[in-house]
């Protein structure tokens, strides 16, 4: 198989895994485990088990334990953001606004690898927030805003899904072990904080059914397994040239909402999201230039 090829299949396999990852959430949810709960849980798995075997990585990352300590708290709100979000909010429009990625990304690749703001770098932006205008505008009239809570964690996720993407790249040297680790902990230490505000967070412990302990191990197995295929993939890969391939995850989750969960699009929203994509499209030609830092 090509070197070249598999980047590519392991952001794929991140973008599917994460277009259908919800469904289980929501059944933990339903089997009384919150997103706090089960983003701590699905993350502090695969970091228990791997942390006897890999943390000689971080050793070796030494003089990179600021940018990693970074790396991890973006992941950390990404990920558990972007549980409570598929959670609580519709799968689409949640998705649809975690993808406006690409105008972070823009903004991040500026500030962190001092890549120039191009033309791309405006179509990008002109194209995503005209999506978000369009499929937030609401009928009643107002502010085209987040219609709830689940929406605004999705929006914010986003940005620090962009933040998490580019500071990957700019570990180009940390190794894939390393910031995977960081990942997991970044995830966990959030959700750790997250939990301090909950009164009983681990109330459903005990008349939890067989089948939620085993889709949490399930569940964790899988995080471990895509962090590690996402974290080999983005080091591979531009920032931008991987938010186009993530794309992936929105037919994922236009499928598996339509089968799993019967939701659907109103042409509005559809037409925002069409625009959306075409931002994330044009980020394909906004391209790492040999002279900026890594």
């Amino acid at each position: 198989m090509s070197l070249r090829l598999l980047p590519v299949l392991g952001l794929l396999f991140g973008a599917s895994m994460w277009g259908l990852i919800w469904y289980p959430y929501r059944l933990l949810q339903d089997g009384g485990v919150g997103g706090v709960v089960s983003s701590l849980a699905s993350y502090a798995i695969p970091l228990v088990l791997a942390l006897p075997f890999f943390w000689r990585h971080l050793g070796s990352a030494r003089a990179h334990l600021g940018w990693l300590a970074l790396l991890g708290l973006a992941a950390g709100w990404t990920n558990m953001g972007y549980v409570l979000a598929v959670i609580g909010g519709e799968i689409m429009r949640v998705v649809l606004l975690f993808y406006l990625a690409p105008v972070w990304t823009v903004i991040f690749s500026r500030w962190l690898l001092g890549e120039k703001l191009s033309v791309w770098g405006w179509l990008i932006m002109a194209f995503s927030f005209a999506g978000a205008l369009t499929m937030l505008w609401p009928d009643s009239g107002g502010l085209p805003l987040p219609a709830n809570q689940a929406e605004w964690i999705a929006l914010s996720a986003g940005a620090t899904f962009a933040l998490a993407n580019v500071v990957t790249r700019k570990l180009n040297e940390a190794g894939i072990w390393a910031k995977s680790l960081a990942v997991w902990g970044g995830v966990t230490v959030v959700a750790l904080v997250a939990l301090m505000a909950e009164s009983r967070p681990f109330e459903f412990a005990g008349g939890a059914s067989a089948f939620v302990w085993l889709l949490l191990l399930g569940v964790g197995l899988c995080i471990g397994l895509m962090t590690v295929a996402v974290q080999y993939g983005l080091t591979h890969t531009l920032a931008n040239q991987a938010i186009i391939i993530f794309l992936f995850e929105l037919v994922v989750a236009a499928v598996a909402s339509w089968f799993l969960a019967n939701e659907a699009l109103t042409l509005r929203e559809w037409l925002g999201g069409i625009l959306i994509i075409a931002g994330s499209l044009f980020s394909g030609h906004v391209e790492h230039k040999p002279g900026n830092p890594d």
